[in-house]
């Protein structure tokens, strides 16, 4: 679930006091590749926060400048809250057509992180639901190592370090494939 905030510091400190959610993982400056609103190119420069709590990635999004994104408008619009719900796929390009059909019209598309093909992701309104934007995410690559490793570092996580740089986020997806690749190993044949 994606939050657009205007203060990214102050939203993450209520997420991980009050709460409890953490530990996030923060960029101040998330680099968005190919970014296209409505059609047209844009920059928007955004700090990004990412944290897990049980199934569900809690994301939180300060806008930085005032490019035209579906950010901008929506805090043009309503204030700060709740922006969109994201689903993620491996299967980006017959999920995309399937949601074209269901959903209104495509807000906004780009990819994040490392601007890998496998990193696209596109906003598209709710058809019939006000307010409503749906992102589809795709996570095939390095993005999905990235969430797979916020998620894993929630598990167990005490409330200690709770805002962290998000390149470390790789980290913890690393640490967990080492420990599968070990189970394997050891159970393996048997």
């Amino acid at each position: 679930m994606g939050y657009v905030v205007t203060d990214i510091e102050r939203a993450m400190d209520h997420w991980v006091n009050v709460l409890g959610v953490g530990p996030f993982f923060f960029t101040p400056r998330l680099t968005l590749h190919d970014f296209r609103y409505r059609g047209c190119p844009s920059s928007p420069e955004a700090s990004v926060a990412l944290a897990q709590s049980g199934d569900l990635q809690i994301e939180l999004i300060q806008q930085n400048n005032s490019a035209p994104s579906a950010f901008r408008e929506f805090l043009d619009t309503y204030g700060e809250g709740l922006h969109h719900v994201a689903y993620w796929t491996e299967r980006f390009d017959s999920d995309l057509d399937r949601l074209r059909g269901a959903c209104g019209e495509v807000m906004q598309t780009g990819r994040s992180g490392s601007g890998g093909p496998d990193e696209r992701f596109v906003y598209l309104t709710a058809a019939g639901q006000p307010g409503a934007v749906i992102e589809l995410s795709e996570v095939s690559g390095t993005k999905g190592a990235l969430f797979r490793g916020i998620a894993a570092a929630a598990v167990d996580w005490d409330g200690r370090d709770p805002i962290r740089e998000m390149s470390t986020a790789l980290d913890h997806a690393r640490h967990v494939g080492d420990q599968r690749s070990g189970a394997e190993r050891i159970g393996g044949g048997h």
